[in-house]
């Protein structure tokens, strides 16, 4: 596996763009340079993340999101994989 994040991924297992390893590596995401901890999917490339919206749920009880548009820079938490 690369030393790099994905432009795009998800947290959600019904996504397309969810990757279980890659999230086990523990992915950190700063937007515009503040660190995000509550980020659901982010995209680097469209320059997007979508963050849960408070504590509502639809009605598959889903967290709702918002998507919020600016510098994404995600990263790796641990220098090397975990093995």
């Amino acid at each position: 596996m690369s030393d790099a994040p994905p432009d795009r991924l998800s947290v959600d297992p019904s996504s397309p763009h969810y990757n279980e390893a890659v999230l086990a590596r523990d992915v950190g995401i700063r937007f515009n340079g503040i660190e995000k901890t509550n980020v659901e999917e982010y995209c680097v490339s469209e320059g997007w993340v979508k963050v849960a919206a408070g504590k509502a749920k639809d009605r598959a009880g889903k967290a709702i999101t918002i998507k919020l548009k600016g510098t994404v820079e995600p990263y790796f938490k641990d220098a090397s994989p975990a093995t």
